[in-house]
């Protein structure tokens, strides 16, 4: 098993017998890494890390050298922190680089007890889009199912930060069925978005209990799972439960990743068992200050994810929710990675950057500029070499 540290070591030591000498630093980092006698069968099992995420601030203090700011953060958090990391998501960051991408998406900062004049509390108004529990209706053809609060690791940029972890429970079966119901009376739904908190932390007959409700419902066409699972626990991704997701066909899922440091052997295999099982996989990605808003970082993110199957879908602008100011770039950052893709790598490794409008307005595109102007019919237009073409379109075509 590795631990946390610029240097990971090998899973090897877990099992080696340490004298009562004066010790190497590694030996010291196995010291102080509070899985070192986890057998390879635990660290494998996804119950076992979920039972073993770091959830206190001294947990943190003796995996990570902390910086001022983040023992402050600590210290206002009165010793707990809102917060979860699995022990193997854990292991990707390093131990003395407090800007390690890893590390700044899971571990608070002072920065977090900004509160911006423009944060919102429910960013996208999803509440007030949720004509039942748990259900969040805001396009005309298709609904958010919430079905638990729970995520193996909490991210400090989440949109849902208002109700994630709060009690990480899953959706009650009279919500389940109410929400089931108005699914049935409204016709126009074609497509459910089972989403969280994370889906895939449901057992698997629970989770296939949900599915095959939303399944029963005949106008339903497709069935998509929004979940980071893969990324941050990679070995909930098991045989019986792609054997499961099979059965539901058509289904899709949408797994969020951050930054290429995330693409590892164990993710590797993860979404191999998915997309072997004919699964559609594609990314979500929020755009994130330090973390992943240049375009060569984003670009080799990209290109990670395309060779294990991972077709990337949308880059987020990062939402107003509470205390995340920090995060946020300006819209042009998002442009500007969209422009150095465009043409410049495959299409498939081009997503769409879109934001996600406050207030519930939905998601709206935005990009680089090609059309430069049109004059009757005569398109002016750029290619991504900034070179200028005419196109022609059709007159009126007789019948």
């Amino acid at each position: 098993m590795s631990v946390p540290g610029s240097t990971l070591l090998p899973r090897e030591p877990i099992r080696t017998t340490r004298i009562a000498e004066a010790k190497t630093p590694a030996e010291e980092e196995y010291q102080l890494n509070p899985w070192k006698d986890a057998t390879d069968e635990e660290w494998e099992d996804w119950r076992w890390q979920l039972r073993n995420r770091i959830t206190k601030a001294e947990q943190l203090k003796l995996l990570l050298n902390l910086n001022d700011e983040e023992v402050a953060a600590i210290d206002v958090s009165k010793g707990r922190m809102a917060t979860a990391i699995t022990p193997y998501f854990a292991t990707l960051m390093s131990r003395t680089d407090p800007n390690c991408p890893i590390r700044r998406q899971a571990l608070p900062t002072l920065e977090e007890f900004h509160v911006s004049p423009h944060d919102l509390l429910d960013p996208c108004a999803e509440d007030e889009n949720s004509p039942v529990p748990g259900l969040v209706h805001r396009y005309p053809d298709r609904v958010l199912l919430l079905v638990t609060d729970k995520c193996a690791v909490y991210c400090r940029y989440c949109t849902r930060r208002r109700i994630v972890g709060s009690s990480e429970n899953c959706i009650k079966e009279d919500e389940l069925d109410e929400a089931i119901g108005y699914i049935q009376a409204t016709k126009k739904i074609r497509d459910v978005l089972i989403s969280g908190g994370d889906p895939l932390l449901l057992e698997d007959d629970h989770l296939e209990r949900i599915l095959a409700k939303v399944r029963k419902v005949p106008h339903v066409e497709m069935v998509r799972i929004g979940t980071r699972v893969p990324a941050t626990l990679p070995q909930r991704i098991t045989p019986a439960l792609v054997n499961m997701l099979r059965k539901y066909h058509p289904l899709w899922m949408s797994i969020h990743f951050s930054h290429p440091k995330e693409v590892t052997k164990e993710v590797r295999r993860s979404c191999g068992l998915l997309a072997d099982a004919g699964i559609p996989l594609g990314s979500q990605t929020v755009l994130l200050r330090g973390i992943n808003d240049k375009p060569s970082i984003m670009k080799r993110l990209m290109h990670e994810l395309l060779k294990i199957r991972v077709r990337p879908y949308y880059i987020y602008q990062c939402d107003l929710a509470m205390g995340t100011e920090h995060f946020r770039t300006p819209i042009a950052v998002g442009i500007n990675i969209i422009e150095k893709l465009r043409g410049h790598t495959t299409g498939y490794a081009v997503p769409s950057f879109v934001i996600d409008a406050p207030g519930g307005g939905g998601k709206i595109p935005v990009g680089p500029t090609y059309l430069i102007s049109q004059d009757k019919g005569k398109m002016v237009l750029r290619n991504y070499q900034g070179k200028v073409f005419e196109y022609q379109e059709p007159g009126a075509v007789d019948s």
